[in-house]
């Protein structure tokens, strides 16, 4: 069933959270080349690339995946736990969760920021990285993706449907961001010291339940 007020998900190596802070934004992978962006890139660059390259929304034609910044509907991700497992040949991140953070939004504000600002989003009804996604830009259809599978911890055979993303046109704003997530103790110091000096401080929250 879909959430009354469903969040939004975006997982980091906390070593980008620095230039996040500074920036005042998240940008979309585009621009993080375009930038020579340092920090740990987490995903596997043949999707990114294809995402770059081939992959274009049929709600905004002109706009390439790459070009947004991408969200999941949920926490503990397909994507983390191929960080956990560790063991794919396209995954050059081999760090582990300990260093994933969590940033967490909420969807409807985002939108309402987006149509504000000019900016294009759309959601997909499955993995924005495979050849075959349906997206779209139509509210009343949110109600369309697979809400149980999304929520659920248990997704074997459904990994793709788990895997719907939010994606936002270019960047996305620091202040966007309610809650971070992180796994331990240690890790929650780390971005507390990060945030510090901060004038918006979202919260910091131990999320064990987020990981694997």
């Amino acid at each position: 069933m879909q959430p009354k007020h469903p969040n939004i998900y975006h997982i980091v190596h906390i070593d980008k959270l620095q230039s996040i802070v500074d920036d005042g934004f998240l940008w979309c992978d585009e621009e993080v080349i375009r930038r020579g962006a340092s920090g740990t890139t987490i995903g596997m660059s043949t999707i990114k690339q294809r995402r770059l390259e081939e992959l274009t929304l049929s709600s905004h034609p002109d706009l390439y995946v790459g070009q947004c910044v991408p969200f999941y509907f949920c926490p503990r991700s397909v994507m983390l736990y191929m960080i956990y497992c560790g063991n794919s040949p396209d995954l050059t991140y081999r760090g582990g969760q300990e260093n994933i953070i969590h940033l967490a939004a909420d969807f409807y504000k985002t939108v309402k920021w987006a149509e504000t600002n000019e900016r294009k989003w759309a959601f997909t009804f499955s993995n924005a990285g495979s050849r075959y996604f349906e997206d779209s830009n139509d509210l009343a259809r949110l109600s369309e993706l697979d809400w149980a599978t999304i929520n659920s911890t248990h997704w074997s055979g459904a990994r793709d449907r788990k895997q719907a993303e939010f994606l936002c046109e270019y960047s996305f704003p620091w202040e966007l961001i309610e809650v971070i997530g992180v796994k331990s103790q240690s890790t929650f110091e780390k971005v507390k010291d990060i945030i510090e000096a901060c004038s918006y401080k979202p919260a910091v929250e131990i999320k064990r339940d987020w990981y694997y």
